[in-house]
């Protein structure tokens, strides 16, 4: 594909092999007027993740694993039909599955470590919780007479 906006990169040196993409186009529904009905302006591009080479071990069993149900046969497929112009929706569909790739590939993020409450802070919260019912006792029916 000449003139395409460059390769698409998932993360770091590592894009998207122009050889291992699959396009289809089809007609689209929605604005375009007469020319919908003759132009093929949809777009879906599929990317065999299973059997790619372009991918890291580390990553492609990463991205297999959280796009375990968006696959079908280790094919993950996007679409796109937003614009009017096939061109357009070409980049589209592209930008798309660099960004679901490079999101499937992020590394996990690190687990948190609980932390404890200063004892300052939970002494401070029971004083103050304790001045407070202490005003709202001083207020009951009782006093009133």
């Amino acid at each position: 594909m000449e003139g395409m906006s460059g390769p698409h990169v998932i993360r770091g040196s590592v894009s998207l092999p122009e050889a291992e993409l699959i396009w289809r186009f089809s007609r689209s529904s929605g604005p375009g007027g007469q020319h919908v009905n003759t132009s093929d302006s949809k777009v879906e591009l599929s990317f065999d993740l299973a059997r790619t080479e372009a991918l890291p071990e580390v990553w492609k069993k990463r991205a297999l694993e959280r796009l375990a149900g968006r696959l079908v046969d280790g094919v993950v497929t996007v679409r796109s039909s937003e614009h009017r112009s096939q061109w357009r929706n070409r980049e589209a569909a592209a930008v798309r599955l660099a960004a679901l790739l490079a999101e499937a590939t992020a590394p996990p993020p690190k687990p948190r470590k609980p932390t404890r409450i200063p004892r300052g802070i939970n002494e401070r919260r029971l004083r103050e919780k304790k001045q407070r019912s202490e005003t709202k006792r001083g207020r009951s029916a009782q006093n009133w007479n």
